[in-house]
């Protein structure tokens, strides 16, 4: 969700006073975006109104819930099907036993149908495909009966992703949990941008290492304490922020939580949100490759803001 935000760019004093006045409105943490006829929305309401798209986003058909496997790709010939003798092995029931076969050679990937199994890429029907992976741009995605099949690419590596719309998770899903929305959360951030913008080598939650862009890094206080975190590239006005705080394991996911922290005109400061925080794709299934907060990003503070952990146990 955008937000408005209100600038005394080029005006005259008459308009300078109200930019201020909305400034200190904003820091406050009531906002000016329009609700329902015309209206302006208050700061809970615009939270509110963020849960309940992340509660729709999450699970939607096409959210984290419906990820049934990840298969890392070996050179050659890799068979999927629900056969045991596949080495891909697909949900029992969702598939004939022998489908078709993934190969793979020098980082490039065909999917090739079994004679007389009905396999679509991007809605055509093939007997022979070559895949785009979702690091290539235009990625092409494998169709057969409930299932869906893709290929990422992760540290050199190819995998196939799977979506499963009869995948239990999904079916049995349930609403997710938020803090209350608090101002205190919602906070003006300072942006220091490094001399050149950093690679930083990041661990993930498979074990891997992926290589992410700093371009600087927020600092803010918190409960009498000065905090930094770095953040990471999202586009020309947003900062891409993994973090973990003494919630994390308790009433967070554990591993950690991530948020986007919009880059206000003028560029030296940022809306760090809390409000926002969310969880990770490794808190709803574990086939996923979810980045892991740099050591700078684990705070020894309570955040009580944000996403909660979802409970796998009420699937």
């Amino acid at each position: 969700m955008q937000r408005q935000h209100f600038n005394g760019k080029q005006c005259d004093q008459f308009i300078l006073l109200i930019c201020l006045c909305l400034s200190f409105f904003y820091g406050v943490g009531l906002s000016f975006e329009a609700g329902p006829a015309g209206q302006s929305r208050t700061f809970e309401e615009e939270e509110k109104a963020w849960q309940k798209e992340q509660d729709e986003k999450m699970r939607a058909p096409d959210g984290w819930l419906t990820i049934a496997g990840l298969f890392w790709l070996e050179e050659g010939p890799n068979s999927f099907g629900t056969s045991s003798e596949c080495k891909i092995q697909l949900p029992q029931d969702s598939a004939p036993a022998v489908a078709g076969s993934f190969f793979y050679r020098s980082g490039k990937v065909t999917v090739r149908a079994q004679e007389g199994v009905p396999l679509r890429v991007n809605d055509v029907l093939i007997t022979q495909s070559s895949l785009k992976s979702d690091a290539e741009g235009g990625l092409d995605t494998v169709a057969l009966k409930d299932l869906r099949m893709w290929i990422i690419s992760r540290s050199g590596r190819r995998a196939v992703r799977l979506r499963d719309f009869n995948h239990s998770a999904w079916k049995n899903s349930h609403s997710l949990e938020f803090f209350a929305p608090d101002p205190k959360y919602k906070i003006l951030a300072d942006y220091i941008l490094h001399e050149e913008p950093k690679t930083i080598s990041v661990e993930t939650e498979i074990g891997t290492t992926t290589e992410m862009v700093s371009p600087g890094y927020v600092k803010f206080a918190l409960d009498g304490r000065e905090l930094k975190l770095i953040g990471f590239s999202q586009g020309p006005k947003n900062l891409f922020i993994i973090f973990k705080d003494l919630t994390n394991g308790v009433e967070t996911y554990e591993a950690s939580r991530f948020m986007s922290a919009e880059i206000l005109e003028g560029g030296d400061k940022v809306n760090l949100n809390f409000n926002r925080a969310y969880n990770p794709p490794c808190a709803f299934t574990p086939h996923a490759t979810c980045p892991l907060p740099p050591p700078e990003n684990i705070l020894d503070v309570r955040i009580a803001a944000g996403e909660k952990r979802y409970s796998k146990e009420l699937h």
